[in-house]
């Protein structure tokens, strides 16, 4: 059954602030100006009991991806908003400073809740990658994350290993790091929507309740329904992955049977705002006006019963509100990605009923700065592990001369993997013609200037392995000349149709992409040439992929439909490989000019 209470009776590892907070009962002074206060005083004793409302503090955030340190480049910044119209960018990110900025928003809030919208782990940095994620696991732990739902990553390994990373106990192969035993997370997964084939039941808990003397919030954790086209098919195999909206509100019917009525959902699915700025307003040319998106018609039909969602999936940072089905607003938020952002929500639980206060709901996306002290515990974490993962992970791998970008339509980084996978094709068969790339399996980005003590230009093992963490095989397969051209229509149409995912293509392969059109139609069939000539219809292509490309996955079906296949070695070699072979500290290697593809705009 699930809990209703929380599972941290086994080993929950509580600071003392959380002992010291409990005597207070703190209120905004906005809303105590706003709601009534209701607190009385024993005319015998003077004691004082609470009152009709009292806030609740919901600290949340999402797509953390295993990035316990820092992360470089891009991926360790937010873009801000200044006051006079102007933006800035801020570095941001790594655990010791979120466990800091975590811990200092709490202080003096005596009901605080922590809670996560799925991908704490998968496609994470050597640092936590290399070891499973367990180091992932324990950092969330020290930061007291109460609770989170699954997303489409923690599937990567399957859910077995999903359940193990809950519950603890060594891994099967790789075994126990350290000579210790992995004691699993001290807070609850929440995969209402993933369900055992066999059983038709959710594979771990579907819903769980906070208490706090008198108040209770309830929380109902589910990932994007389709996430078995986003995950390998053995990740998600035995599983089946049921609506968002039918499913939290099914469960919300079950919470508020339970006399349960102020709820929370943590949706591993998300949106995309107007605005690329953290503190953008999202409200301001009207309620929901500013945000787009799958999360927009989740929201607008989950139950009203749900007071606030916790959302996440697209790496966006939003505060939005947009209207419940009864036409009423409700906080929708997402804290980007990577610990850049947490997200501060104050919930106005009234005694009385055991419900939010919906007009009385706030809520702020903040910075996790560089600028505020580490946490030494959070500190002590990271260099166990790095202990650890030094002899493998500082490796020299490459020798580069400029920063090399993973952002963009067309990205630096996404050409030089393309290239990569394609040299490595040849070498497996040199009758390969091509490579094609999915953006999504590019991590981050590689930057000049040192992370440690390699020197500036120097790409090291781990920095490869942050890049492409997913250790998918670099497959061959045949396909026609009709099927790549449909493949590069996939890429905006179909299942990409609302978010376009447009593919690296390596050296040799260029075209048009005219986003004035809609659909398919975006890719202009006649400007499809390969090494200058165009692309024919009835001709065989050899194309390099990854396996998960290779399998139809990111909504490319006619890829799964190749012949020939052959499986090589994993893309992170292929990678190291190409580095290796096409640069030195004499000859660094430059970032590629990300010309392949014509953009009309």
């Amino acid at each position: 059954m699930p809990a209703t209470t929380p599972p941290h009776d086994r080993r929950r590892r509580r600071t003392t602030r959380l002992l010291a907070a409990a005597a207070a009962l703190a209120t905004a002074g906005a809303l105590a100006a706003a709601l009534p206060s209701t607190a009385s005083a024993d005319e015998k004793t003077g004691k004082h009991w609470p009152g009709r409302y009292q806030d609740v503090q919901l600290l949340s955030f999402n797509d953390l991806h295993g990035n316990l340190e820092p992360p470089a480049g891009s991926s360790g910044r937010v873009t801000e908003l200044q006051p006079d119209g102007t933006t800035k960018t801020v570095d941001a990110g790594g655990v010791e400073y979120l466990a800091t900025h975590l811990r200092q928003a709490r202080a003096g809030n005596a009901y605080s809740i922590t809670a996560a919208g799925g991908d704490m782990v998968g496609a994470s940095p050597l640092l936590s990658g290399l070891f499973h994620d367990e180091p992932t696991i324990e950092a969330l732990n020290g930061l007291e994350l109460d609770v989170t739902s699954v997303g489409n990553h923690e599937f990567d390994e399957g859910a077995r290993e999903l359940a193990r990373l809950q519950r603890g106990g060594c891994h099967p192969t790789a075994g126990c790091y350290g000579g210790q035993e992995f004691e699993g997370a001290d807070f609850p997964y929440l995969a209402a929507n993933v369900l055992d084939e066999k059983t038709g039941k959710p594979i771990l808990k579907p819903y769980w309740v906070w208490k706090k003397k008198d108040v209770k919030v309830g929380f109902i954790g589910v990932t994007l329904e389709g996430t078995p086209d986003i995950v390998s098919a053995e990740g998600v195999k035995g599983l089946s992955f049921k609506d968002e909206v039918e499913t939290i509100n099914k469960y919300a019917e079950v919470l508020q049977r339970q006399g349960v009525k102020s709820i929370v959902a943590l949706i591993h699915e998300g949106g995309f705002p107007s605005g690329t700025a953290y503190n953008y307003d999202c409200d301001a040319p009207g309620a929901g006006d500013g945000i787009s998106g799958p999360i927009v018609d989740i929201a607008k039909n989950v139950t009203p019963q749900v007071d606030a969602l916790v959302t996440g999936h697209t790496h966006a940072p939003y505060v939005c509100t947009i209207d419940d089905p009864a036409g009423k607003p409700r906080m929708v938020t997402s804290a980007a990605s990577f610990g850049r952002l947490y997200t501060d929500t104050t919930l106005t639980y009234d005694r009385w009923t055991g419900d939010i206060v919906r007009t009385a709901v706030g809520s702020a996306n903040h910075v996790v700065t560089r600028d505020v002290p580490k946490a030494p515990d959070m500190t002590e974490l990271i260099g166990k592990w790095n202990t650890l993962a030094a002899p493998i992970g500082n490796r020299p791998i490459g020798w580069i001369s400029g920063d090399i970008g993973n952002t963009g339509t067309e990205s630096p980084l996404g050409d030089l993997v393309a290239d990569a996978q394609l040299a490595y094709g040849k070498e497996l068969d040199p009758e390969t013609d091509l490579a094609l790339m999915n953006p999504g399996g590019i991590r981050a980005p590689l930057t000049y200037a040192a992370k440690g003590a390699e020197g500036d230009g120097v790409v090291t093992y781990a920095e490869g392995f942050t890049v492409q963490p997913f250790a998918n095989t670099v497959n061959l397969q045949d396909i026609t000349g009709a099927q790549l051209i449909q493949v590069l229509k996939e890429q905006v149409s179909g299942a990409n149709t609302a978010a376009p995912k447009i593919l690296q293509v390596s050296a040799g392969l260029t075209y048009t992409l005219d986003l004035t059109k809609t659909g398919a139609d975006r890719v202009v069939t006649g400007s499809i040439r390969l090494n200058g000539a165009p692309v024919d219809p009835s001709a065989v292509y050899r194309v390099a992929s990854n396996s998960f490309l290779a399998g139809g996955g990111d909504g490319f079906p006619t890829l799964g439909q190749g012949t020939n296949d052959l499986v090589g070695a994993d893309d992170l070699t292929a990678l190291e490989k190409y580095l290796t072979a096409n640069s030195s500290a004499g000859s660094p290697l430059a970032p590629p000019k990300a010309d392949r593809i014509t953009i009309v705009k």
